[in-house]
């Protein structure tokens, strides 16, 4: 759902973006959830301090494609609180850059979060690429069960709790990871982006600059109709601890082979998983 899931990164190499979700050749079987998504995840007023992330938090990443070395870096934050129509929410902000020779290449992705819903209210993002340019602002009304694009013309949301690709990717950082499970969710704000199927497999180990991290690998199969005929694809690797950091996230793109974003920096201002 980063088409998401692009994961809300840029491309250079082109008008590809360096995270998003390619063309697969075959559709994923679809396997049923381990168990009810009532039991998996309720999201009531108790759940906010309890999220793997707080206000303040900044990762930082490495951008690297197999087909041309390091071309850049990014950055995920979260900031606020900031009131969206009479609603406390958090804003997350991912912003990328990269650079080739002369050629330069940024996208900046915003989301407002209602930590306690777990729910988008607003979406932003903007695009500068080599050979093209692109905006998206989404406003999502929640109380009527709408979103409203740049298009103007309210359209149904596609769920009661919506997200964007952004949010969803924060989203992930919430789920139990502990054992080997497939899940679907219905929670795209655009109901053609549903459902996106989640697979939690085994543990691999992921060194970084920051060191070592036991991870959990997370497979995102997601849908993009507008762009894409197949589904994207998106490896992450999520840390096991309480933390939940995402320390590295890996797709497979035409032309460029595979990108990688690596985990390089972080901070984590008064909450628990401070070291």
């Amino acid at each position: 759902m980063l088409p998401v899931v692009r994961v809300c990164v840029l491309a250079l190499c082109g008008p590809l973006l360096l995270i998003a979700p390619v063309r697969a050749r075959a559709q994923p079987m679809a396997q049923p959830m381990a168990q009810p998504m009532s039991q998996l995840l309720v999201r009531d007023s108790t759940v906010g301090p309890d999220l793997p992330f707080p206000v303040g938090e900044v990762l930082d990443y490495q951008v690297r494609v197999s087909l041309g070395g390091t071309i850049g870096q990014g950055q995920m934050r979260v900031e606020g609180p900031v009131t969206e129509r009479g609603v406390v929410t958090w804003r997350l902000v991912s912003e990328m850059n990269a650079k080739r020779a002369f050629v330069k290449a940024t996208d900046r992705t915003v989301s407002w979060l209602d930590p306690v819903r777990f729910a988008s209210t607003r979406f932003e993002k903007i695009e500068r690429h080599p050979l093209s340019n692109a905006e998206e602002r989404v406003e999502i009304d929640a109380a009527a069960g709408t979103y409203r694009d740049a298009k103007g013309a309210p359209r149904v949301l596609g769920s009661t709790l919506p997200l964007d690709e952004l949010s969803f990717l924060y989203f992930l950082r919430t789920l139990p990871i502990g054992k080997d499970g497939t899940y679907h969710f219905h929670r795209h704000f655009d109901d053609a982006r549903n459902p996106t199927m989640v697979s939690v497999g085994g543990e691999e180990v992921v060194d970084t600059p920051l060191g070592s991290f036991t991870t959990r690998v997370v497979i995102m199969h997601v849908r993009d109709p507008k762009h894409y005929k197949g589904v994207g694809l998106i490896k992450l690797n999520i840390d096991t601890s309480v933390c939940r950091l995402p320390v590295r996230i890996t797709s497979r793109m035409p032309i460029v082979g595979t990108t990688t974003l690596t985990l390089v920096g972080r901070t984590h201002p008064g909450h628990r998983c401070e070291p």
